[in-house]
């Protein structure tokens, strides 16, 4: 739910996507994980390499932390702020985390996007992903990384050595919740390894920008096929 990827001038064909210079609607990637499952790394790669991806950036209510840019990494607002943005229906989904602060995502941003045609990635938890799909169900595409191993999880929350013993016996508690919702999701991922969870990711992709529905002009590109046209 952050970004670093931006849009660079490229057509709305990659070599990955052979739609013949159609233009499409991007897609709303759904990407969620048990806590050092690897999903926000996997993302960040794909909107590294693939110009017609971008990472979704969320709204939040907690402080900046160092090296944090609003607008980038998230929009930082007060707590009536959000809730004036919600009242108002500017979110696509939101939630309040830890019982203590609010994150969601701002829909305009999102939507004048995939008019663009690009793919937003959402690093979401199975309720960003519910809301989501309730709201958005013909744009949502739904993927769940799984790690290969309850026991290769908690090794990878130990050697991030970002937080305390505490913090990761609360994040593998909240892993087993996590992990029960996979059942909701459209796609499943196990994270072996990262470059080839990479590419499986990327297949994903390509395969869903090919959908009849996003491709628009589909109608009169089949109508001049036709004999006699």
């Amino acid at each position: 739910m952050k970004t670093d990827g931006q849009e660079s001038a490229h057509s709305d064909d990659t070599p990955h996507t052979p739609t013949h210079g159609m233009k499409r609607r991007g897609m709303m990637l759904v990407l969620a994980s048990p806590p050092g499952g690897g999903k926000t790394s996997i993302s960040r790669e794909i909107a590294k390499r693939d110009p017609k991806t971008m990472i979704s950036v969320s709204a939040t209510t907690r402080a900046k932390r160092p090296g944090e840019e609003d607008g980038k990494h998230y929009y930082f607002v007060t707590r009536p702020k959000f809730e004036e943005m919600v009242s108002n229906g500017e979110m696509l989904e939101y939630a309040l985390v830890y019982n203590s602060q609010m994150y969601g995502t701002p829909k305009a941003p999102v939507e004048e996007a995939l008019n663009r045609g690009i793919d937003v990635m959402f690093d979401v938890d199975w309720q960003g992903n519910r809301s989501l799909s309730a709201t958005a169900h013909e744009d949502v595409v739904s993927v769940f990384i799984l790690p290969p191993s309850w026991d290769a999880l908690a090794t990878r929350l130990h050697n991030r050595a970002q937080d305390s013993e505490e913090e990761i016996t609360k994040r593998l508690a909240k892993a087993k919740d996590e992990i029960s919702h996979y059942k909701e999701f459209q796609y499943i991922l196990v994270n072996h390894e990262f470059e080839n969870s990479v590419e499986r990711l990327r297949s994903i992709i390509d395969g869903e920008r090919l959908k009849r529905h996003r491709l628009r002009g589909i109608d009169d590109f089949v109508s001049k096929l036709k004999p006699g046209k």
